[in-house]
């Protein structure tokens, strides 16, 4: 019985089979030289997107992290303001990875109520999209999926290739 159990449990399709990123998954890349954020799906890469970044460069950490949560209108603890107010810094939606063994809810893929602010080098580590942008990926991209954050002057089709998200 236990091994039946086992043999369902390993062979569902349910179960992580393989490493993501694996082609024809969802992959985020970050290219902080650039201020841009790729969005990999099926087998290649589908938008760019201009992002704003750490202030400085050790304040967004670089490389292969983990989707861990995702939030609609989060809320801002920080300054306790609620998801859905016009001065919530954090804007509409929130994906947060597990950078520096945290658990996602320290640096993340976020709105903002401040679009002047994307391409700049601004925040505290994590990294902001438009509105818009962000409500785009956080509808196709589930807990989970990887995302790498980069320093880089390679293209992100070259990056995707490197990580295994496109052949």
């Amino acid at each position: 019985m236990k091994s039946l159990l086992l043999f369902l449990l390993l062979a569902s399709p349910i179960w992580p089979i393989g490493e993501n990123p694996t082609p024809g998954y969802p992959f985020l890349m970050v290219n902080k030289q650039t201020n841009q954020l790729a969005y990999v799906d099926d087998g290649a890469v589908q938008n760019v997107y201009p992002v704003a970044t750490g202030k400085t460069n050790d304040l967004t950490p670089e490389g292969l992290h983990t989707i861990t949560v995702k939030a609609k209108d989060p809320y801002y603890r920080k300054l306790d303001i609620p998801g859905g107010d016009p001065k919530n810094p954090l804007g509409s939606r929130w994906i947060g990875f597990d950078a520096k063994d945290t658990d996602g809810r320290i640096y993340g893929v976020h709105g903002t109520n401040n679009p002047a602010s994307i391409g700049k080098y601004i925040s505290n580590g994590c990294i902001r999209m438009h509105n818009k942008d962000v409500e785009y990926l956080f509808d196709r991209i589930p807990v989970g999926t990887k995302i790498a954050v980069v320093s880089s002057k390679k293209t992100f089709p070259q990056l995707a290739k490197e990580y295994g998200a496109i052949k």
